[in-house]
C-alpha cells in the first residue's frame, strides 16, 4: 500500500470494517475497495458522499484522506483511536465457531455480571450532584462504538461474526459500571448497557439460542428502566415478545406486547417506538384469528409516516415504517387471507431491502402456495430463498421459517422435487 493513503486504510479498520465488509456496504467489490487505498484509483463523484458518511468524516476531510499533503499525519480526529481498534476490528480470519457453548457461556456470565451493577446505585450516589468527572468523552465514545456494532451486525451476512466483539465491548462496559461515582453517568451506561444488552439477544436469537436471548432482553428491560430510557426498554419488551410469536404463543406476546405499548407511550413522541410495538402487536392478534384488531394495528402503525425528525435512535430502533408492507402480508398470510397476503408481499418485494429480509419474504410467498395447493409455485419462491440463506449463510430466522415451510410439505413427500427441496434445506449452515 503506498504511504500517501495508509490513513484511509487505518481509518477503515479503525471502524470495524475489513476491505470486504465495506465494500459491501458501498455497493462496489473489495478490489475497489482495495485499488483506493492503494492510490491507484479514485472513488467516483458519485460515491464520494456515501464514502464520507460510512467513515464518519466530512466531504473535505475525506478529500485529505484521499490526498493527504506529503506525508503528513491527518489532523487528530482521524487519527484512528486505539480503543475503537482494539474493540470493534473484526477479525479477517474469524472462525464461525467463536459462537460455540464456551464462548456464549462467557457471554451470559458477563451479562449477569452487567445486570446486576445495573441495579446498584453508583459507587458515590450521595454526591451525584457535584461536578462531573471527565466521564462523558468515554461514554461519548462507548456510544459510537454501540452505534457502529449495529451497524456491523445489520450488514454481516453471518450476524455470529459479531459476537465475540459484542461480547469485547460489554466487558468495557462492565468495567465502566464498577467504576462509575455519577449517577448521571450511571443512568447513561445503563442506557449503553441496555443497548448491547438488545444486541446480544438479537445475535443468540439468530442462533436459535431462544432461552438466553429472553435472558438478554430481560436484562435489556431492566437496564432501560434504571435509566428512565422509555424508548429503550419497550423496545427490549417487543423483542422478548418476538421470540414468544416465532414459538407460536400468541396471546403469551399480546400480554408482553401490552406493557411494552404502556411504556412506549411515556417514551420520546418523536421516536418511532410506539408505531413498532403497535406493528408487532398486530402479528400477535393475527395469530390469535383477530382479523379486526389486526388490521386497527396495522392502521395506526401506518401513523408513523407523520412523524418528524429522525425515527429511530441506535440500533435497538430501526423500524421508519419502511417494512409495513411485508408485515401486512405476514399477517394476512396467518390469517388466510391468501389475495391481501400475495398483494402486500409482491408490494414489499419491490423495495430496496437486505437478502435476509427478502429470502423471508420469498418464504411467505412459498407458504401462499402451500395454502393454494400449488407446489410449483412453493418451490418456485422456496427454492429462491434457500439460495439466499446459502449466500448469507442463515443458520437462524430464515432456517426456521424453511424448516417450517418443509414440514408442511410433508403430504408431497414423495414427490422428488419435494425431497430436493428438504435435502436443500438439511444441508444449510446449523440445520443438521
Amino acid at each position: 500500500m503506498t504511504t500517501r493513503r495508509r490513513h484511509l486504510a487505518e481509518l477503515r479498520r479503525s471502524l470495524g470494517y475489513n476491505q470486504e465488509s465495506l465494500a459491501e456496504v458501498m455497493g462496489t467489490d473489495r478490489s475497489t475497495v482495495s485499488r483506493w487505498e492503494c492510490g491507484k484509483c479514485e472513488p467516483l463523484p458519485f460515491i464520494r458522499p456515501k464514502l464520507a458518511k460510512v467513515l464518519m468524516v466530512t466531504p473535505a476531510e475525506l478529500d485529505t484522506l484521499l490526498n493527504p499533503p506529503g506525508n503528513e499525519q491527518p489532523p487528530s480526529h482521524l487519527q484512528p483511536k486505539q480503543k475503537i481498534t482494539d474493540l470493534v476490528t473484526l477479525p479477517s480470519n474469524l472462525d464461525l465457531g467463536e459462537c460455540d457453548d464456551m464462548n456464549r457461556r462467557e457471554l451470559l456470565r458477563l451479562l449477569s455480571v452487567a445486570g446486576t451493577l445495573v441495579t446498584l446505585p453508583p459507587l458515590d450516589c450521595a454526591n451525584a450532584d457535584r461536578a462531573m468527572a471527565s466521564a462523558p468523552l468515554e461514554l461519548d465514545q462507548y456510544e459510537q462504538l454501540n452505534v457502529h456494532l449495529w451497524q456491523v451486525f445489520g450488514l454481516s451476512q453471518s450476524k455470529r461474526l459479531v459476537y465475540p466483539v459484542v461480547s469485547r465491548q460489554l466487558h468495557v462496559l462492565t468495567t465502566a459500571l464498577e467504576q462509575t461515582r455519577n449517577l448521571a453517568a450511571h443512568r447513561r451506561l445503563c442506557t449503553l448497557t441496555g443497548d448491547l444488552f438488545q444486541l446480544a439477544g438479537e445475535i443468540l436469537f439468530d442462533s436459535d439460542h431462544y432461552s438466553d436471548a429472553a435472558h438478554c432482553y430481560t436484562l435489556a428491560a431492566d437496564a432501560g428502566k434504571q435509566a428512565g430510557a422509555h424508548d429503550l426498554w419497550a423496545c427490549a419488551l417487543t423483542r422478548h415478545a418476538l421470540i414468544s410469536l416465532s414459538e407460536r404463543r400468541f396471546p403469551q406476546a399480546a400480554s408482553i406486547l401490552s406493557a411494552a405499548a404502556r411504556v412506549a407511550n411515556r417514551g420520546d413522541r418523536r421516536l418511532a417506538t410506539r408505531h413498532w410495538v403497535t406493528t408487532v402487536q398486530a402479528q400477535a392478534f393475527a395469530g390469535m384469528g383477530d382479523l379486526n384488531a389486526c388490521e386497527r394495528a396495522l392502521d395506526a402503525a401506518d401513523h408513523v409516516t407523520m412523524l418528524n425528525g429522525p425515527l429511530t435512535s441506535s440500533g435497538w430502533l430501526r423500524f421508519d415504517g419502511s417494512r409495513l408492507a411485508e408485515e401486512r402480508g405476514t399477517c394476512y398470510r396467518e390469517l388466510g387471507r391468501i389475495d391481501l397476503a400475495e398483494n402486500a408481499l409482491t408490494e414489499a418485494m419491490g423495495h430496496t431491502m437486505s437478502l435476509r429480509r427478502r429470502a423471508s419474504i420469498l418464504t411467505d410467498l412459498a407458504m401462499l402456495g402451500l395454502q393454494r395447493h400449488d407446489l410449483d409455485e412453493v418451490l418456485h419462491h422456496g427454492g429462491a430463498a434457500i439460495a439466499l440463506a446459502e449466500q448469507t449463510q442463515s443458520t437462524g430466522y430464515i432456517g426456521r421459517k424453511l424448516q417450517n415451510l418443509q414440514q408442511q410439505l410433508g403430504a408431497h413427500a414423495t414427490d422428488n422435487r419435494v425431497a430436493q427441496f428438504a435435502e436443500r434445506i438439511a444441508r444449510l449452515p446449523g440445520m443438521a
